[in-house]
């Protein structure tokens, strides 16, 4: 058997390139990203299929100290156990950055006995080459990965080479999904996370982290997708700024969210969002599990 296939966690503290890493391994949009830490809330498969290979990266919430909320500790056991049952771990660090986080995922990933790429992200900010050295060293000090592998998740070149390096890694073993799937998640799930993204991104000061975003109506109209979202927030403060002055800021959500919508299931888009108190969501785990997160 010439074919390789297998499941790749991709692991790190939270904000560390981990979903910016695996869209651009897949060459498709699929994980959302923003500026800011635990964007990432759920385990995604995502999924890239060639004649020799199907490498299934698992994209895991950043392993973070404290479960101030159910909702925290549901991204650590998210992230946790994700690392179990996999064929390889991409292990992200950024360069010159050791933590505390860093120490905890260290924890798990010393738990597992599959071979271990570390991933030094983030080495385009560097003067030069040789400024990793020190903090290479450092890390030696703490753990021997299966492989070292510096990189930008953003240069072709760096993730060409990575892809290359996994496949070296890869268990000979059938194909695991359908090659026609990017996915494992539903249309519905990575539509919900779209705008969730927009939310990340538009949004200041912890305001993110006390919302999320339920798919009340998935229809298709022809050839158009009718969308209805309905937005959660923890406090009735909170909905006139997601809402903002005479609606500004949801339009701009609505409209960057059709866009990326659009782009993703290929085909046009009518997107309706509508805001909703649900004091105390994220801390509720009946909640949680009814809005998905279980």
């Amino acid at each position: 058997m010439n074919f390789k296939a297998g499941f790749i966690a991709v692991v790190g503290r939270p904000n560390v390139g981990k979903s910016t890493l695996i869209n651009e391994l897949i060459g498709q949009k699929l994980s959302i990203t923003s500026h800011r830490p635990q964007t990432t809330r759920h385990r995604i498969h995502a999924i890239d299929t060639a004649d020799n290979y199907q490498m299934v990266f698992v994209d895991t919430p950043g392993i973070h100290i404290g479960n101030k909320k159910a909702i925290n500790s549901y991204m650590n056991k998210a992230a946790s156990s994700s690392i179990r049952d996999v064929d390889m771990i991409l292990w992200l660090v950024e360069s010159d950055k050791w933590t505390k986080e860093d120490s905890r995922v260290l924890e798990h990933i010393e738990q597992v006995d599959v071979p271990v790429i570390l991933c030094i992200n983030k080495i385009d900010k560097l003067r030069s080459a040789q400024e990793v050295l020190p903090f290479l060293e450092k890390i030696a000090t703490k753990y021997q990965p299966t492989e070292l592998f510096p990189l930008s998740a953003f240069k072709k070149r760096d993730t060409q080479a990575l892809r290359e390096l996994i496949l070296k890694h890869l268990p000979e073993q059938e194909m695991i999904f359908d090659p026609d799937f990017i996915t494992d998640r539903s249309e519905k799930f990575v539509v919900a996370e779209f705008i969730r993204e927009k939310l990340m991104r538009h949004l200041e000061d912890e305001l993110p982290y006390d919302l999320t975003v339920e798919i009340e109506k998935y229809e298709l109209d022809g050839k158009m997708q009718r969308i209805a979202a309905r937005i959660y927030v923890d406090k009735a403060s909170q909905k006139n700024i997601v809402i903002g002055y005479k609606g500004e800021m949801l339009k701009l959500i609505g409209t960057e969210a059709r866009k990326s919508i659009e782009g993703f299931l290929d085909r046009k888009v009518f997107l309706q969002l509508w805001v909703k108190v649900s004091t105390g969501w994220s801390d509720d785990k009946r909640a949680l599990a009814s809005l998905g997160y279980d």
